[in-house]
């Protein structure tokens, strides 16, 4: 998906995510705040709600989001005292739609950094420390994998970007290093105004 121009930075936008079968996702409304090296970036304004059928949340933080020209995956920088620092959503096909917005199928996996303040268990009942780095939904991802016919190329890929992510992430290396994100954050702050 390639848009054939991009919006004018503070466009209020809608990113739409569906799964695999077409069925719909989340839904964020953002404001489009430019590009650079790394791909597009979007940010969501406090109190500017995500959707998906059954479950709404209105955000107390701002947050920015990456979307890579690679389309594997959307990387979303949540500032503190959000307790999720990094959520990266696996993905196929993520990029601009016919009509102009950003949209993608959403793989299941995702990798993450929360930053709780002492250790924790997790959905998948792993204990995790502060700042650990990992990759979720391995449940969902298997048996979505099978149920919805993913093709085999397909799971190599996304099982083989995953863990490079998880990689990168720890590392801390851009745009996963947190002070790429932040002036994208000060940019939505702008905007949002």
């Amino acid at each position: 998906m390639t848009a054939p121009t991009r919006p004018v930075p503070g466009t209020r936008l809608v990113f739409r995510w569906r799964k695999w079968d077409g069925t719909p996702h989340w839904q964020r409304d953002c404001l489009y705040l430019g590009s650079d090296e790394w791909g597009d970036w979007f940010g969501q304004p406090v109190g500017w709600p995500s959707t998906r059928p059954g479950r709404e949340i209105v955000p107390t933080e701002p947050c920015v989001t990456l979307m890579p020209s690679t389309g594997d995956y959307a990387f979303t920088h949540n500032p503190p005292p959000h307790r999720t620092r990094v959520y990266i959503d696996l993905a196929w096909d993520v990029g601009w739609s016919a009509e102009g917005s950003p949209a993608g199928i959403d793989m299941d996996l995702d990798v993450v950094q929360r930053v709780p303040v002492e250790p924790y268990v997790d959905r998948e009942g792993v204990l995790r420390q502060p700042g650990d780095v990992y990759i979720e939904d391995r449940d969902e991802w298997d048996e979505h994998r099978i149920a919805l016919g993913y093709p085999l190329d397909l799971v190599a890929r996304i099982e083989q970007l995953a863990v490079d992510l998880e990689r990168r992430v720890r590392s801390g290396t851009a745009p996963f290093d947190g002070a790429t994100a932040d002036g994208w954050l000060a940019r939505l702050a702008d905007l949002a105004g």
